[in-house]
Formats: C-alpha cells, sequence, structure tokens
C-alpha cells in the first residue's frame, strides 16, 4: 500500500512540474512564434511593396531623366535642335502615350504651338532659355478617349531665368505599363493590394470587394481610417489591427517620383497559419508526453530507491571522514535535489577542512585550532588588542630580479620563503601577506599578555637571519647572487580578525601600527633586525639585548621623531622560558 502511495505522490510531483512547463512553454512559445511571424510579414511585405515601388518609379525616372534633359538643352548651343531630337525619342519611348509642348504667347494666351514657333517666344522673351524641371508635377490615371487607354501625365513647366512661365511640356504616359510589372506579381494577382493618393482616393486594386469603392477609409472602417493617419505620417511601415492576434494587417510604401502609396492587406489568420497548425501538434505531443511519463513512473520510483541506498552509504563514509566523490545527479526531480544537497554538504565540509588546512599552512596547527575555537575568527570585523607586528624584505632584491628570468625569480622566492614559514611557525607567528619579496607576520597573545609573543618575535626574526647564511650557501650552487633581509619589529594595537567579504575573507590586523612596522623595517640594513622603542623597553629586563646601535629617525605619519635600535642578539635571561616557549 505504501508502495502503492508513493507511485501516486511520484506521478503528482512528476505529473504537476511537467505539465506546468509544457504549458509555459507552449504559452510563451506561441507568443514568441506569433509575433516572429508577424515581424516577418512585416519585413516581406515592405519588400515587396518597396521592390514594386521601384519599378513604378524606374519608369517615371526614365521619362523625368528625360525631361531634365530637355530643360538642359536650353542652356547649350543648338538647344533647339536637341530639344526637338529629346521629343522625338520620347515620343518613341515605350509606354509614352503622347507628348506635347504647348508655349505660352508673350500677351499670356496660351496655345499648341511647332518647335521653331516656341523657340521664336523665347527670343521675344529676351532669349532666354528655360531652366530646369522646376514643379514637376504627376497627375492622376484618367481614360483618354483619343487613344483608348488609362493615361497619367507628367507635367514640367518651362521657365525663363525671372521665373516667368514660357510653356509646358506634358508626357502622357500609359498607366498599364506603369504597373504592367507588378500586375505580373504573384503577391499582387492573390493578395489583397491597391494603389491610392495620398489623400487615400483608390487609384488601382485588386480585390473584387473594392469595387464601387473610391477612397480608402472612405466605409469608416476604424482599420482603414488608422491606417491613412499611419500612411499620412510616414513613407513605409506596416499596421496592425485589433485583436491578438490582429485581424487584419497591412504594409504600404510610397513613391518616389509620384504622390501614390502602395498598400498591401492580409488577414491575421492568413499570417499566422502555420502556428495555428504548429500549436495543434503541439497539443497532441503534450498528451503523448503524459502518456509516457504515466508509463515510466514504476521504473523512477525504482531509481529513487537506488538513489536512497547510495546517499546512505555515502552517509556512512563521510562520518568516518572519507568524503569520496560526488554521487551523480541523474535527475532533475527531489531526488536529484536532494543528492545535489548532498553533495554541496560534503563539499562544504571538505571546504571547511581546507580552510582549517590551509589557514595552517602558514600558522602553526596549534594556533590554527585555537583561532578556530575563537567565534570572532570565523566571522567578518575583529576585536581590538596589541601585539607584536614582524616586516621582513630582501635588501636590492628588485635590481636583481631586473637581470633574472621571470620562472628563476619565482622558484628563487619560493625557497626563500619556504624557509622564513618554517621559523614563523615554529615561533607561533601568523602571517598576515607576502608583498614581492615582503612579508608582514603578527605574533597573537589572543587573551594573553603581549611581552611573551614579543620576545617571540624578537627570537624569530634572529634564527631568520641565521638561517639566510645556509640558504644563500644553498642558493650560490644554483647560481643565484647573495642575498640580505632586513626585519623590522614593532609592538602596538591593531584590530585583529577577518577582513575582507563573506564570499573572501582573510584573518589579519589593520592599524596604525602596521604602517609603522613598515617604516622601521625600511630603516633596517640587510642582516638587521632594527626594534621600535616599546618593543625595546618589554624585552630589555627579560632578554639579555645586544645593541649594536641607536638612532632617532623622523618616520611618515609620526609627529615627533621615533628611536629605534639596531639588536644584534637577544637570549632569554637566565631562569627564564625560552623565547619561543609556552606563554
Amino acid at each position: 500500500m505504501k508502495i502503492h502511495s508513493l507511485r501516486q505522490r511520484i506521478g503528482l510531483l512528476l505529473l504537476l512540474p511537467v505539465g506546468l512547463l509544457l504549458f509555459l512553454i507552449g504559452f510563451f512559445g506561441f507568443i514568441y512564434m506569433r509575433e516572429t511571424l508577424l515581424d516577418e510579414w512585416r519585413d516581406a511585405s515592405i519588400v515587396k511593396l518597396e521592390r514594386a515601388a521601384h519599378q513604378i518609379d524606374m519608369r517615371l525616372d526614365r521619362v523625368i531623366n528625360w525631361i531634365q534633359m530637355f530643360h538642359e538643352a536650353s542652356e547649350s548651343r543648338g538647344g533647339p535642335l536637341i530639344q526637338d531630337w529629346i521629343l522625338n525619342q520620347l515620343r518613341d519611348m515605350k509606354g509614352v502615350a503622347q507628348v506635347e509642348l504647348t508655349w505660352n504667347e508673350m500677351d499670356n494666351v496660351s496655345q499648341t504651338m511647332p518647335m521653331h514657333r516656341g523657340r521664336r517666344a523665347m527670343e521675344r522673351a529676351g532669349g532666354m532659355g528655360s531652366h530646369g524641371a522646376r514643379g514637376l508635377e504627376v497627375t492622376s490615371p484618367r481614360y483618354d478617349a483619343a487613344i483608348g487607354q488609362h493615361t497619367v501625365d507628367l507635367i514640367s513647366g518651362i521657365r525663363d531665368d525671372s521665373g516667368n512661365e514660357l510653356g509646358r511640356l506634358t508626357i502622357s504616359l500609359n498607366f498599364d505599363y506603369l504597373l504592367a510589372g507588378i500586375k505580373s506579381l504573384a503577391w499582387w494577382q492573390t493578395d489583397q493590394a491597391c494603389l491610392i493618393e495620398n489623400s487615400g482616393r483608390y487609384i488601382a486594386h485588386t480585390n473584387t470587394l473594392m469595387e464601387g469603392r473610391m477612397e480608402l477609409g472612405g466605409t469608416q472602417d476604424p482599420f482603414e481610417t488608422a491606417l491613412l493617419e499611419e500612411i499620412q505620417k510616414r513613407p513605409y511601415g506596416t499596421f496592425l489591427g485589433q485583436g491578438h492576434p490582429p485581424d487584419r494587417v497591412a504594409g504600404y510604401y510610397s513613391l518616389q517620383h509620384a504622390p501614390w502609396i502602395i498598400v498591401l492587406f492580409a488577414p491575421g489568420k492568413e499570417v499566422l497559419s502555420p502556428i495555428v497548425r504548429l500549436r495543434a501538434y503541439f497539443f497532441v505531443g503534450v498528451l503523448c508526453t503524459v502518456c509516457v511519463i504515466l508509463l515510466l513512473i514504476h521504473w523512477v520510483v525504482g531509481r529513487m530507491v537506488r538513489s536512497f541506498t547510495e546517499i546512505s552509504h555515502a552517509s556512512s563514509r563521510v562520518a568516518k571522514g572519507d568524503y569520496g566523490h560526488p554521487i551523480p545527479v541523474q535527475s532533475a526531480d527531489e531526488i536529484g535535489q536532494l543528492t545535489r544537497s548532498f553533495n554541496t554538504m560534503v563539499e562544504g565540509l571538505q571546504e571547511r577542512d581546507f580552510v582549517a588546512n590551509t589557514f595552517g599552512r602558514y600558522v602553526d596547527q596549534e594556533i590554527a585550532q585555537k583561532l578556530m575555537k575563537i567565534p570572532a575568527a570565523s566571522r567578518l570585523g575583529g576585536d581590538k588588542r596589541e601585539v607584536a607586528i614582524l616586516m621582513s624584505d630582501i635588501r636590492g632584491f628588485t635590481p636583481m630580479a631586473e637581470t633574472m628570468r621571470p620562472d628563476a625569480i619565482i622558484h628563487f622566492l619560493n625557497r626563500y620563503f619556504s624557509r622564513l614559514i618554517q621559523v614563523i611557525q615554529k615561533h607561533h607567528g601568523i602571517i598576515v601577506d607576502f608583498f614581492g619579496d615582503s612579508m608582514l607576520v603578527f605574533f597573537d597573545p589572543l587573551e594573553g599578555p603581549v611581552e611573551p609573543v614579543i620576545r617571540r618575535s624578537v627570537a624569530c626574526a634572529f634564527e631568520m637571519q641565521d638561517i639566510m647564511k645556509n640558504f644563500n650557501s644553498e642558493m650560490k650552487q644554483e647560481k643565484f647572487p647573495e642575498v640580505m633581509t632586513g626585519i623590522g619589529i614593532n609592538a602596538g594595537e591593531v584590530v585583529v580578525g577577518n577582513v575582507g567579504s563573506e564570499t573572501r575573507a582573510k584573518y589579519g590586523i589593520v592599524g596604525s601600527a602596521v604602517n609603522m612596522t613598515q617604516r622601521i623595517q625600511s630603516r633596517a640594513e640587510g642582516g638587521e633586525v632594527v626594534v621600535s622603542e616599546s618593543v625595546y623597553q618589554r624585552i630589555s629586563g627579560e632578554m639579555d639585548i645586544k645593541t649594536c646601535r641607536s638612532f632617532t629617525v623622523p618616520l611618515k605619519g609620526i609627529k615627533a621623531p621615533t628611536r629605534l635600535y639596531v639588536v644584534d642578539n637577544a637570549e632569554p635571561v637566565k631562569g627564564e622560558k625560552t623565547a619561543n616557549g609556552g606563554h
């Protein structure tokens, strides 16, 4: 009975998310594809209309170019003869139904005259020729009974230098010739398309439903009215009707050489018909998916049991300290989530051990264990307390490094720091950071007095100087030059704790005493240990100190001159604990 209940719950847990996922995919997929198809229709319709408009503009442009040549010929020698030749070329041009040149008499009486009388009219006007096809007018199509065709007139005024009209050149084009290119296009024959004027009046159309209608928006259709407003705002574009999806869509493109617009209409359902079919296929696929899920429930329950067993065995190994490898996540359901959570937990345990081990790499294990027990050591922030601070630096290392290969520099520094780290761990020092060839270390009294850690820091410094002799001997065999280290020691109050962020922090110290230690270290020559006044006063009665020299120097950030001591040797006074002993 429990297995049956488990199967029901698993079936519910599987079907609900899968069903919701499929629903969201179908819903947002439908919206996305709907917008995609509409965008594709917009782009395709604009391209179609642009090509059609370009064909009409090309036919008009050919005639307009000849008209322009006619006007420009008047300014050259032999202009009238050239103009006669141009008029003959226009008459012979395909699609041109009639060419008419009309000159105005000086008494403003307009009549049609042959070319030689027009020349005399220009001579009487002062010998001034025509200047350009200014104000070219393209008329609406009209039926010319004389030739039995619908024609479009291109009218260009002929003016003199003063702007007075001398005459008019009228070219009648066969309207069917202008539309011959686009009437052969498939979309013009099958779709709802039309050619209108800027005012919305129909010039030509392909749909029988438009028969008898005079202008776009004449039936007070909100879609056509809004479309006409859009046409008057932009030279080309698309317009979507009401509804989701829209019941009607339209595209339009304005001609360049005539005040006409080509408009293309399409039903929204026709544009989106592919997605409607896809939606039906999708629902069929959803039903098939649900059936498959129901058949796989038994298999899923078996996998769940195996997953529980594997997690149980892994928990036993972790309890013994054997973390092993992460358990493979084989599903995306609750079992997969449990497996991922278990792997995350084990990873966290490993990380915590790694932090402890890493902490112990540069800190004595005993000190690391004590720090891990302090609550403040595991969180951001810290406490103020007095500590001993030591800083070392290789003298003249920068010029030496400029002559060495990068890999040789790294090898040298790794060997150098490994020797110093051993000494620092021996004296329970905590390494804060490495700065190139420099090292910052502090000795934390934790909850005890500071004097013992000051003594340890001094003893540590002298041992660091002692190992430099052996280190130089070893490195000399590898052809490295001899180096010397300067060490500065100071004692003062700092903030001790974790510095950084929740994701990355470092246990260290912050305070003016750190800056002062760096400046004290800069005063130490190679092989010297320089201590501050506070360090010297606290160890003078506890250790047998041999002072080479003392001096007073100004230090940056400190108003009064500071007295420093160069210590040559420091050993515990007889009867005292060793410097590296306990607190």
